[in-house]
């Protein structure tokens, strides 16, 4: 007999791109696939464009950790969110719930649960954000990527699975990516600042970038309306964002320069890509990106240049110890048996659908 999944999870791209990893598994295996966003939230873009994968809206209102005055209105947008995940789940009749986070999720995992729907969810990062916490109390398991994180996830309901990665990322061709670049056989180092790109991270780079092109081939992709066309260096290409070319850009490069989001990052490991690490200030985060690149700094996969030390001398310091210590990086990250969760997140899923069935 069929069965049917309903995956959520929206706010940023971070808690949409783990569930198209999961999607060609479920494919595979006959699974009719539904998936609850909000109405106008980048997880509709995302999803909308994919094959035999329904999408469905809700009301959402956002948690916030300070004060605003809609902190008063959105409580009853999520109430609303929750009636139309309701509704939604009476109509579609799921066998299982799989949640990646995000303030969208909430009233999903909430309406699944009283539904007596199994729900499955995935923390990215090392603490749970805010959604995960209050999504933990109706969720049957939960899979985290950090082994740091069983402090805070503990059996049975936690489980150590790591991040689901993209199937397409193990795809690419460098060859392909160095005839479109038109770069020479030089070492490359890839150069990414988060979705919107990191001003300070592209000012560092560009104040090092004759320096740094004199050994290595540069790969920047520094975000919306942040190319600079004033720079035209031989070895030095910027983009605002890359979406097919990643799997080929990914292939050919040598070294990551990032910030820490954990679905980045975990990418990287997956790809066993030596990195330097620049995570976002608690100025500018509720300091999981620091957590984050700590972990993979005592791990031995990573350098990290925290942003307050930053600037173009700290920078090529960094690539100079990088390329020193690349090869013990990658044998550190090839006895890493978390560094793809696709399948484990897969089984755990199957695991509860046999349960059910059993109950």
């Amino acid at each position: 007999m069929k069965k049917t999944i309903i995956l959520t999870g929206g706010g940023t791209a971070g808690h949409v791109t783990p569930n198209l990893s999961l999607i060609p598994l479920l494919k595979k295996q006959k699974f009719d696939i539904h998936y609850i966003g909000s109405i106008n939230g980048i997880e509709k873009d995302i999803i909308s464009k994919l094959d035999n994968v329904k999408y469905h809206s809700i009301r959402t209102g956002k948690l916030r950790r300070y004060f605003s005055w809609q902190n008063f209105t959105d409580p009853f947008k999520v109430i609303a969110g929750y009636f139309d995940a309701k509704k939604i789940i009476s109509e579609i009749k799921p066998d299982i719930v799989f949640s990646k986070g995000g303030f969208v999720s909430v009233p999903v995992v909430a309406a699944a649960h009283n539904a007596g729907v199994p729900v499955v969810a995935h923390e990215s990062d090392i603490t749970p954000g805010l959604a995960n916490k209050i999504s933990k109390r109706y969720a049957n398991t939960i899979c985290f990527t950090f082994p740091d994180s069983l402090e805070k996830i503990k059996p049975p309901i936690g489980v150590y699975t790591g991040s689901p990665i993209r199937s397409e990322l193990f795809e690419g061709d460098k060859e392909k990516a160095r005839n479109m670049l038109g770069f020479d056989k030089k070492q490359v180092i890839l150069v990414m600042g988060g979705s919107l790109g990191s001003r300070i991270i592209n000012e560092a780079v560009r104040k090092a970038i004759k320096e740094i092109t004199a050994k290595y081939n540069v790969i920047h992709i520094c975000g919306k309306g942040n190319v600079k066309d004033s720079i035209d260096i031989p070895g030095y290409r910027q983009f605002e964002y890359v979406t097919d070319e990643l799997p080929d850009y990914m292939a050919l490069s040598n070294y990551i320069i990032s910030r820490a989001g954990s679905n980045s990052i975990h990418e990287f490991l997956a790809l066993k890509k030596p990195m330097i690490l620049i995570p976002l200030s608690t100025k500018a985060s509720r300091g999981d990106q620091i957590l984050n690149a700590r972990s993979f700094e005592k791990r031995g996969f990573a350098i990290v240049l925290n942003e307050e030390n930053l600037s173009s001398k700290t920078l090529i310091k960094a690539i100079m110890y990088l390329e020193n210590d690349a090869q013990k990086m990658i044998k550190a990250m090839e006895k890493e048996n978390h560094a793809n969760g696709t399948e484990k997140i897969f089984n755990i899923i199957m695991e509860k659908l046999s349960e059910n069935k059993a109950d």
